[in-house]
């Protein structure tokens, strides 16, 4: 096997998604030229290792989230991963940062939070009551243009969620970019489980999947959103 060429992956500014070996799931063959393996270098892999070593939170989560992996995958929905998950860092109190349009989604896994023995505790993305206007937003931006309508703060939820504070954050819905705001001030680990998609019915995968039939036009070259 090791006298097999090896495939070309070099000069490729797209990274791993050229890659159509995935031969650094399993090694059973070898790794492209060009490989992100081995362009990182040793350095960057020491370094990266390191970080799941010991007894730290990064190395908790390392081997709790592949400790999951390896015992429910396929097996377990998301909502009881989560659990799993939460169980095995140890966390106790846990922050729910969820999209006011998903606050019924938010109210059921809380409960199911209760009945596995954790503390839940919520904060909804129009937390501060604050108008849109107030950050500069045009009044034809709204959903309903010359009424109130709260912006989102998630800067917010992650504060009062750092106040508590909680253990781990688990994102439900929130938009396109205030996730990445409460995750970027959020002190706590955040991992998601909803993904707000109200075309798809809170499944973006369906976009990629019919990208050569319903999705045709998001292939189309230059087209501006």
């Amino acid at each position: 096997m090791n006298d097999e060429p090896r495939p070309d992956n070099s000069g490729n500014e797209r990274g791993c998604v050229e890659c159509h070996t995935m031969s650094c799931y399993r090694k059973e063959k070898r790794l492209p030229d060009g490989c992100l393996s081995e362009a990182v270098g040793k350095e960057q892999l020491d370094e990266s290792l390191e970080l799941y070593r010991g007894d730290g939170i990064d190395a908790r989560i390392a081997r709790a989230a592949a400790e999951v992996e390896g015992l429910y995958y396929g097996k377990l929905t998301r909502v009881e991963e989560t659990v799993a998950f939460a169980r095995r860092i140890g966390a106790k109190k846990i922050g729910l940062a969820t999209c006011v349009g998903l606050a019924g989604e938010a109210r059921v896994f809380a409960k199911i939070l209760e009945a596995n023995g954790f503390e839940p505790f919520s904060a909804l993305c129009k937390a501060g009551a604050v108008d849109k206007s107030d950050i500069g937003l045009d009044e034809e931006l709204k959903l309903k243009p010359g009424s109130h309508e709260s912006l989102c703060n998630p800067v917010l939820q992650a504060r009062v969620m750092n106040e508590k504070p909680t253990d781990l954050n688990v994102v439900i819905g929130l938009c396109v970019g205030h996730d990445s705001l409460f995750a970027k001030h959020s002190d706590a680990p955040v991992t998601t489980l909803v993904v707000k998609d109200r075309v798809l019915g809170h499944n973006p995968a369906a976009a990629l999947y019919t990208t050569g039939s319903y999705y045709k036009r998001l292939m189309e070259p230059g087209r501006e959103l």
